[in-house]
This record gives structure tokens, sequence and C-alpha cells, in this order.
């Protein structure tokens, strides 16, 4: 059986997260939707919160599962037998950050454990997490750009 890992802060998910994590779980047994905590961040939405809105974003999708973590990637991926670890790329931006974290990674995974690369659907590439809530911040329209759930608990955020 294949078990890949998507890890990310998810705040909030957005449709190219859900785009990702859809494409990814037709390439593997089971996919694990990893929330990191991160204590250095501000999240508009607690961990709790963002993996219940994820668990229902993702719902359709009998294969992946949410789970949370802090410390170190390698350490989870390896106590939890992990074959891959998802990252989406958005931009070559994106390429130079991850292939030094992919190289570390490589030295920090037990043997056999991947990181596999998936490119962001061209209609999601420019959306970013932080993107998402300084539009909602300042009135902007995010619809189309987040799972409808989200946007809906981004509204009461925002008082929308």
């Amino acid at each position: 059986m294949t078990k890949a890992l998507y890890s990310g802060s998810f705040d909030p998910m957005t449709n190219g997260h859900l785009d990702v994590i859809e494409r990814a779980s037709k390439m593997f047994d089971q996919i694990v939707v990893g929330v990191v905590s991160n204590p250095n961040k501000h999240p508009l939405f607690g961990l709790k919160e963002r993996k219940e809105l994820i668990k229902t974003a993702t719902a359709h999708l009998p294969n992946v599962t949410v789970d949370d973590f802090d410390g170190l990637l390698a350490n989870y991926v390896n106590r939890n037998g992990f074959n891959a670890v998802i990252r989406g790329l958005r931009a070559t931006s994106d390429f130079e950050y991850e292939i030094q974290m992919a190289q570390m990674n490589a030295r920090l995974f037990n043997a056999g454990v991947e990181s596999i690369f998936l490119m962001t659907s061209p209609k999601y590439s420019f959306i970013s997490s932080s993107m998402i809530k300084e539009v909602v911040s300042l009135n902007g329209n995010i619809d189309g750009l987040v799972p409808e759930n989200i946007l809906n608990e981004i509204k009461k955020k925002y008082s929308l």
C-alpha cells in the first residue's frame, strides 16, 4: 500500500491545495493531509478548525485523511511509514525553496521515501493562503478560490 503526506499550514486551504490533493489521491492508496502547527504564525483558523475544514472539503475523497503535527517533517514521515511527501508547486520561486527542502529531507527520511512535486493547475497557480487573507481583509471577492465550506467560514471570520 502506498501512503503519501501532503503537508502545510493550510490557513486557509485553497482550491490550489485541493487540486493537488485530488490529483495525488489518484496516485496513492492513501493521502494524509498533515496540518502543521507553527507557533511563529498567527493563523486565521486554529489548528482544530483547519483540520475540520479540510476534512469537509475532502470528504468526497475516500482515501484522504487529515492529521496534524509539529516539529520536523522528517520525524513525522519516518514515524508514520509514508512512501512519499507531496509538494505543490505554483511557480519557479516555489521550486527553489522546495528543492532545498527535498534535498535536506532526502538525508533525513527513511530509505525509500520520495519527495514528489506536483504543479498546481494553471487556473490556481496565482493563489496563496496569504493572498486570500489579504484580499478578504480588504473586502475583495475570493469566490472560486477556496472550497465553498471554507469560503463560508472566512466570511464569518470577517463578518462579510
